[in-house]
């Protein structure tokens, strides 16, 4: 075989190496994003939307995410500690009869303490510790996003009063996104505190969690105690009572 003929086959091979890497490469990049989706769910699409529907853009900033926390070990709580939260997560169900502000605001930083117990970034660092949330418990943690903002944002406008005659509806608006965003961290909130319960970024993992639609009326603030329904355990969490119910006595 002459040396023209060598070198031409070496070209050839070498071109169509090339044209392997560049389709691998291309092939790669739609199942990394298809990868990011089915992980990160409606934070992925979040993402999406605060980047002006740049992909590539929210993909980068959700592998960013999983490089600084996708290796995180959480700790398991002592029972003692578990049994402090869930009594805590009570107290301010029951608390929002007559103080959902207050009962929101105890939310907010329950969840903050909770994540920090279990390891993850300390409750003052609020974003470090939804990102790392959200790579773990990525169809869950909107509900902290939501207690923390809600909190805040009614901290700073509930001075400013409604004026000419609106204050009561107001009040009632207020009351209902309070109470939304209240029943919305609940599933945050059973992630975190039941052992050997992890979300890894799939929805349907929190067994025993109350869906907010399920909350409807009774689960509305002064509503009345209702039967448990068939389908939830015969057992659950002091914590479990819906919310806007006074825990029933023991008998």
């Amino acid at each position: 075989m002459s040396t023209g003929v060598i070198i031409v086959l070496i070209v050839i091979v070498a071109a169509v190496l090339a044209v392997a890497a560049v389709l691998a490469l291309r092939a790669r990049g739609p199942q990394h994003g298809g990868s990011l989706k089915r992980r990160f769910g409606p934070e992925y699409d979040r993402a999406v939307v605060r980047h002006d529907g740049d992909t590539k853009a929210a993909e980068r900033e959700l592998s960013e995410r999983v490089r600084r926390h996708g290796s995180l070990h959480t700790r398991p709580l002592e029972p003692a500690e578990r049994e402090r939260f869930e009594a805590r997560w009570t107290a301010a169900q029951e608390r929002f009869v007559d103080s959902p502000r207050e009962a929101v605001g105890e939310a907010d930083r329950l969840l903050a303490e909770l994540a920090g117990a279990r390891g993850y970034p300390d409750g003052a660092q609020y974003e470090e510790q939804l990102a790392a949330l959200s790579v773990h418990h990525a169809h869950h943690v909107d509900g902290y996003r939501r207690v923390h903002r809600v909190t805040h944002a009614q901290a700073q406008t509930h001075t400013a009063g409604a004026g000419d005659g609106g204050a009561e509806t107001a009040a009632a608006s207020d009351t209902e996104e309070l109470r939304e965003a209240l029943v919305a961290a609940r599933a945050l909130f059973e992630q975190l505190v039941r052992p050997g319960r992890h979300d890894d970024g799939r929805p349907g993992t929190g067994a025993g969690v109350a869906p907010a639609a399920a909350s409807g009326p009774a689960s509305a603030p002064g509503s009345t105690p209702a039967s448990t329904p068939a389908s939830e355990p015969a057992a659950r969490a002091p914590h479990g009572w819906s919310l806007g119910k006074r825990r029933p006595k023991e008998s």
